[in-house]
């Protein structure tokens, strides 16, 4: 092996490291798992979203350095969307909850009152982004 090979391989596993690493921090000093199982009324059950997220996350990396052909129907894609699409919102629902991000925000652009229309935004953006993305990269290619 090169140098070079050597040096692309070590910047890899340290640029892996790091950002697994401020994940986990991401996650834990911020409680962000704890608050989404006090929303969701689901303590009990907060050991599975950790080895849910765990998985997750070993399963994007997986698919991501072998981009896999999985040979299953489209249908089945529908409900696993959804299901993705579910707890991500949750995720950063948690997040914005406990950072107090939407108030800090509201102020910021003197909404206070109106914080209602500031979260329809943020919806409706994150709609439109998604329905762009899939009919402008996805579908076209």
């Amino acid at each position: 092996m090169t140098i070079k090979i050597i040096a692309v391989m070590f910047l890899g596993f340290a640029s892996g490291l790091a950002v697994g690493s401020g994940f986990v921090a991401f996650l834990t000093v911020l409680g962000i798992i704890p608050r989404l199982t006090q929303l969701t009324k689901t303590m009990k059950l907060i050991h599975h979203y950790e080895w849910t997220v765990i998985i997750g996350a070993l399963t994007g990396v997986w698919a991501s350095l072998w981009d896999p052909i999985i040979g299953i129907s489209a249908y089945f894609l529908i409900p696993l969307g959804l299901t993705d699409g579910v707890f991500v919102g949750m995720l950063a629902a948690a997040l914005t909850e406990v950072l107090n991000v939407i108030p800090i925000l509201a102020k910021r652009i003197h909404l206070d009152g109106k914080i209602i229309i500031l979260i329809m935004a943020i919806v409706l953006g994150k709609i439109c982004g998604s329905i762009f993305q899939w009919v402008y990269f996805i579908h076209h290619s």
